[in-house]
């Protein structure tokens, strides 16, 4: 299939996806309804608009943007450590933004607080973890950005348990299992406009840089023949995913297997050139992400937290990954 067939029926399939995810929920519309909103048509009940403006669309737009934005981090952070098993939170700024929000939440701080620690914690980690790594590595330093992330995540991690066990079992747990399950059910306006123009600033180098991903994939000796300045390349890329995956779990808590399994997802349909992977996996991601979405806010009357439908899909297909991997 030709890249622009593809590209096109990725935006159709995206556009059918916000259609269904506007009409549905607990409280349903109908096409007819969901056009006379659209079209600001006389007799439509504010509750109507209020309830397509200010809920569905900002959670829709979010859920659209984080799973580009983890999706492509994702593929971005398998291309650099050349290695298909990696997800975004490899150098455990997940686990920093989760002790930055647990710290918020024990502290009783307002939502803004816990988005800006919890983003704050992400960013902290990872550059901790490339301060680190300069200062012991003399040689492979990649493999070192993984022990040393695989070591602060660890760390981190150690941290949210120990808070979670200090907190109130009646008011703060709940909340900090919660956030930690990851969710869009509280997304506003507000937390869009806070997290889409780090994960669009993030994004678009990504895009501009994608050919010179596949040159990753080669000896760091043979792309420096090539002209290319691996290290700085590698930095680069590494700074531009890790404010995509730092601004994502800030408003949206943790939400995993998205960064791992949609990269292989379209490197089935692409192959390994980034110059089509990228786009694509980011195209899936969104996809992925908001049907999700749709179905955690649907299947049952209580809302399922998005941490839990991710996994129960993401876990058989990576275990399907593994097999495939083993028997090769």
């Amino acid at each position: 299939m030709k890249p622009s067939t593809q590209l096109f029926l990725i935006g159709v399939l995206i556009v059918g996806c916000v259609a269904l995810a506007a009409m549905s929920g607990a409280y349903p519309l109908s096409f007819r309804r969901l056009a006379a909103v659209l079209l600001n048509e006389d007799g439509v009940p504010d509750r109507e608009r209020f309830m397509f403006w200010y809920i569905r669309l900002p959670r829709i737009a979010s859920a659209l943007l984080i799973g580009a934005g983890l999706a492509g981090a994702g593929a971005t952070y398998q291309g650099i450590f050349r290695n298909p098993l990696v997800s975004p939170d490899i150098l455990g700024v997940s686990a920093g933004a989760g002790l930055g929000a647990c710290i918020a939440i024990s502290a009783g701080l307002s939502m803004e607080f816990i988005q800006l620690l919890a983003f704050s914690g992400g960013l902290i980690v990872v550059f901790g973890v490339w301060l680190i790594s300069r200062l012991i590595t003399r040689r492979d330093p990649v493999l070192s950005l993984v022990l040393i992330g695989i070591a602060l995540g660890t760390l981190c991690a150690a941290g949210i348990s120990l808070i979670k066990t200090l907190a109130d079992p009646y008011t703060q747990l709940p909340s900090i299992t919660f956030w930690l399950m990851g969710g869009l059910s509280g997304m506003t306006l507000t937390d869009l406009g806070f997290c889409a123009p780090v994960i669009l600033m993030g994004s678009a180098p990504l895009l501009l840089l994608r050919w010179r991903m596949n040159l990753l994939t080669l000896s760091d000796e043979e792309a420096l023949s090539l002209g290319i300045n691996v290290s700085r390349l590698r930095f680069g890329l590494i700074v531009c995913a890790t404010l995509i995956t730092a601004s994502a779990v800030a408003v949206a808590g943790v939400i995993g297997w998205i960064g791992l399994i949609v990269p292989h997802i379209a490197r089935l349909m692409t192959g390994g050139n980034y110059q089509r992977l990228l786009p694509v996996a980011m195209g899936c991601g969104a996809i992925l992400l908001l049907l999700t979405d749709t179905l955690a806010r649907t299947l049952n009357d209580v809302e399922i937290p998005l941490g839990i439908v991710t996994a129960f899909l993401g876990a058989p297909f990576f275990l399907l990954l593994l097999t495939r991997r083993v028997h090769r």
